[in-house]
């Protein structure tokens, strides 16, 4: 009888089927990629984003790659994972010697590899279709850190709702997030547009953050500190309450 995998190699093979799973939702793929590009295409080419001087594309692409980890992270995430806990998919897994943590991890894996091909889908159109250019100021490693630290936050999040509650309140509840998001994360408006109660918990929160993270890491002028901040405080928190809460059935 051959001994059980290590849970390191039992998350990484979870990893690898979870890919071949997503790449099999052709559907779930049209739609993480095309909402976030064809909001960039759309309000790039309505006019000028109030609060913003020089062109809204300038603007927009760092929003909507912003968007892009909401919409893979935690809509797209969560809904699965909640279904599939809901058909009863992850109760069969729950037998396997694999620790909740490693589901955690290979889910977001999976996930990050969706966003990979959405940050060059959002650049190509961005660059094709509205002449867009990356500043001479562009660093790789901070564009790196806000994808990887949204990713934690958005697909803990999703995992949260998936293995806590009901599929159809994570279908609900993550659905009306995205709108929230869209709507007061800096992705479309900036923040400082926003009546300043609501500007003041905007700025703490993961989608105005990553929207901030991304805006300095494509030569914007953002600050920096307080994105990474709070990036980091949601991203332990919902990474980890994910692991500790998941519930298999």
């Amino acid at each position: 009888m051959s001994r059980p995998a290590s849970p390191v190699r039992a998350t990484a093979s979870l990893a690898a089927h979870e890919l071949r799973l997503t790449a099999r939702r052709g559907e779930n793929i049209l739609v993480t990629i095309v909402i976030p590009a064809g909001i960039l295409v759309f309000f790039a080419t309505v006019g000028a984003v109030p609060g913003i001087e020089g062109r809204p594309v300038d603007f927009l692409v760092p929003g909507s790659l912003a968007l892009a980890v909401i919409a893979s992270g935690l809509v797209s995430l969560g809904i699965v994972t909640a279904f599939e806990r809901s058909y009863g998919v992850l109760k069969r897994l729950g037998g396997a010697p694999l620790p909740g943590w490693g589901l955690v991890v290979a889910k977001i894996a999976a996930v990050l590899a969706l966003e990979l091909l959405q940050v060059a889908v959002i650049l190509l159109v961005a660059a094709s279709v509205l002449d867009w250019r990356p500043a001479a100021a562009t660093s790789i490693p901070l564009f790196g850190l806000a994808l990887a630290g949204g990713t934690i936050v958005f697909a803990g999040l999703g995992l949260l709702l998936a293995g806590t509650l009901r599929a159809e309140a994570t279908l609900a509840i993550t659905n009306g997030l995205f709108f929230a998001c869209l709507v007061v994360g800096g992705i479309v408006l900036p923040v400082d547009r926003l009546p300043a109660p609501i500007e003041a918990v905007a700025r703490l929160l993961p989608a105005s953050a990553l929207s901030e993270l991304f805006r300095a890491a494509l030569g914007g002028s953002a600050d920096v500190v307080l994105p990474i901040v709070v990036l980091a405080t949601w991203g332990l928190g919902a990474a980890g309450l994910a692991a500790r809460t998941f519930r298999w059935e």
